[in-house]
């Protein structure tokens, strides 16, 4: 029988634990907040000096999160999640053990930070989801407002072209991540969310009405950026939450409006010159962005009215339980007659329906297809360079079936199976590049991963066997949601690289880590925190008493620090060999070449300190020392065929030896026989050495 002093420590807890709507409110923007601000600073995450200091955010912020989950969660209760995230780390510490045997090891190094930066926010989510699982109202909300604010930027890109992007040469939305697949999948990540807000009973009504030009402008934000891949994520998202959640006939209301507004609004934008060509002069894509920010104000307009007067005709009439089900049932036929009326139109063209499926699998598949045109056509054409890719990543991960060439290596080897010109840094596809890059090992801990989030994710929505009957709670209806993301984002990873985008990871880590961290269904109230009750420093204090709690935030926090020093030390190299590249423009050849060791010595499995040495001693004359650099440079990457190349290059041009540049030239051309500057040297070489 429960005390008196006991029900008041429950009601202090819960008081504790249920957000107000201005706390709520805060919670919401400030996250928010931080996942656009991962977005702008780290843009797709290919630059060193621009993921990096995400990174580092990313870590501090996960320690604050698990370190405050330790010390201010007293009550004794079993932590879900670890599963999930052990494997998680498993992948990290592969990772990072792969830079030992890496084709490109200061690859591997940025790979092992980007994962260690994704582990730190997947601990913070369920550590977040252990201490305050009433909030997960606060994180959907950030993944839709994040989603909404993103994808209004990339539209103003469009309105505003002469103050926001005046150089853009292409037509497709890409900014703000440089990339118009990421733009694309940002929306995608808005949708669940959208559905969510639309279709809620609770929460301000004209809150809730605005999901309708919400979910418009991340239709219109998807079809601008020509992102197949983020339209066909959004649709299996969308998918499942209307499979999963009773909402079908108002979540119908808002994607059919929404739809159908952003659609119009994209065709009209498609039929727009000025909009749609690439290299179009910056004062045409004035006038034309005008013209679609008036309509897009209108558009807007009209779909936020139609969400009010949906919540409007909802309060005043409620559908009886037998309406409903038939107009579900509708519903869900008219969905299922959708892929009915696509295969009913295969089979009436010309070649019939097995003619004309094949047809385009073979298009989808075939490495040598004829790919489709950067532009709106795009949206409706089956063929892909990914074939390419993939099919580079599994001659890669063929040659290699163990543990891959190491992580980040699939740049460095694709170049000997590559049969055409353009360099591209990754397969466009998780599990191939994980493949190549890590072989079965690394797919071995991917599976694993895989299988232990969704017995997490499985348990905590209530989609296991014996929950049939549960009701639907609203954090309940909330977890499919975010599962929903979550799906959305695995979706995209499988046919895009957009995994290494850390504002996308981020956001689909965080619904992860959430629903891994929340535990089974009907388990303890969402609404009441797991804490003892008490203020903030009362809790504080209870945690640092208890030694086995405060010993692990103290590891948590030394752990924190490790890693932050050791994902700033390539950043850290970065920056002196740019400082002594200046150095040497400036005349100081002596102080240049300390800057270069140092770099040298801080990050010793990167190329650059080396080419830096070698710029830096050739131009002193010191040709011997220079020499030393670059093949030092061959020793360390001897699978890259870059250092080869440059090798071969200074041996022909500054030592005037044809014959050794021979030599060194022909292991480049083994590993990037298509490399215009390998067969240059090695012309210029046989000609020299041949000449009479």
């Amino acid at each position: 029988m429960s005390t008196p002093a006991a029900l008041d420590d429950r009601a202090r807890a819960r008081a504790l634990s249920v957000p107000t709507p201005a706390v709520q409110t805060l919670l919401t923007v400030g996250l928010a907040a931080i996942i656009c601000a991962v977005a702008f600073s780290a843009v797709a995450g290919l630059q060193v000096a621009r993921a990096t200091p995400s990174e580092l955010a990313l870590i501090g912020g996960g320690a604050i999160a698990v370190t405050g989950a330790l010390l201010l969660a007293p009550r004794r209760e079993r932590i879900y999640g670890i599963g999930p995230l052990l494997a998680l780390l498993a992948l990290t510490v592969l990772t990072a053990l792969s830079i030992t045997w890496a084709a490109s090891p200061s690859e591997a190094w940025l790979e092992t930070n980007r994962t260690l930066a994704y582990s730190a926010v997947f601990a913070a989510a369920v550590a977040l989801a252990h201490s305050v699982p009433g909030r997960w109202s606060a994180v959907l909300g950030a993944i839709t407002l994040s989603a909404v604010a993103l994808s209004a930027y990339a539209v103003l890109t469009k309105v505003f072209p002469g103050a926001l992007s005046p150089d853009e040469i292409y037509a497709r939305l890409r900014e703000p991540f440089g990339y118009w697949n990421s733009v694309g999948l940002a929306a995608a990540l808005g949708v669940p969310g959208c559905l969510w807000l639309g279709t809620r009973r609770g929460g301000h009504q004209a809150l809730n009405a605005l999901a309708y030009p919400a979910l418009g402008l991340l239709v219109l934000t998807m079809l601008l950026s020509f992102s197949r891949g983020a339209v066909l994520a959004a649709a299996l998202g969308a998918a499942f939450w209307f499979a999963t959640v009773p909402r079908r006939l108002r979540g119908a209301a808002v994607l059919i409006a929404g739809s159908v507004g952003g659609g119009l609004m994209a065709a009209w934008a498609f039929s727009q010159n000025a909009l749609t060509d690439d290299r179009v002069p910056v004062d045409l894509r004035n006038q034309a962005g005008l013209q679609l920010g008036l309509m897009l104000i209108v558009l807007l307009g009209l779909l936020t009215v139609a969400g009010l007067a949906v919540g409007f005709v909802r309060a005043k009439y409620e559908p009886t339980l037998h309406q409903r089900d038939r107009a579900g049932v509708a519903l869900l036929v008219a969905l299922a007659l959708v892929p009915l009326g696509g295969l009913a139109a295969l089979s009436l063209g010309e070649r019939g329906l097995s003619a004309s499926v094949s047809a385009r699998w073979e298009q989808l598949t075939d490495p040598s297809a004829t790919l489709p045109r950067n532009d709106n056509t795009r949206l409706t054409a089956v063929g892909s360079v990914r074939a390419r890719y993939w099919d580079e990543a599994l001659r890669i991960f063929k040659d290699n079936p163990g543990v891959g060439v190491g992580a980040g290596g699939y740049a460095t080897v694709r170049k000997r199976y590559r049969t055409d010109d353009p360099a591209v840094r990754h397969a466009h596809g998780y599990l191939v590049q994980t493949a190549a890059d890590l072989g079965l090992a690394g797919l071995a801990v991917t599976l694993a991963l895989l299988a232990a989030w969704l017995a997490s994710a499985v348990r905590a929505t209530g989609l296991r066997r014996r929950d049939r009957g549960r009701p639907y709670s609203p954090e309940r209806i909330g977890l499919l949601t975010l599962l929903a993301v979550v799906i959305v984002f695995g979706v995209s990873s499988l046919i895009d690289w957009t995994w290494i985008v850390p504002a996308h990871a981020a956001v689909a880590l965080l619904a992860a880590g959430w629903i891994a961290g929340r535990g089974p269904l009907g388990g303890r109230s969402p609404g009441v925190s797991p804490s003892a009750g008490g203020g903030l420093g009362e809790r504080l204090r209870a945690g640092l008493r208890e030694r086995p709690r405060a010993i692990c935030a103290a590891a948590a926090v030394l752990v924190a620090l490790v890693t932050t020093w050791t994902v700033w030390q390539p950043l850290r190299a970065h920056d002196t060999v740019q400082a002594s590249l200046q150095t040497l423009d400036g005349g100081d050849a002596d102080a240049a070449r300390a800057q270069a060791q140092k770099a040298r010595d801080v990050n010793p499995v990167s190329l650059d300190p080396l080419y830096a040495l070698w710029t830096i001693e050739a131009s002193a004359g010191r040709n011997s020392a220079a020499r030393r650099a670059l093949e030092e440079a061959v020793r360390l990457q001897p699978a890259n065929p870059e250092p080869w190349v440059r090798l071969a290059e200074f041996e022909f041009n500054t030592l005037r030896r044809p014959q050794v540049a021979l030599t060194a030239i022909r292991p480049a051309l083994y590993l990037d026989p298509r490399s215009s500057d390998a067969v240059a040297v090695f012309l210029a070489a046989q000609r020299q050495t041949t000449a009479p």
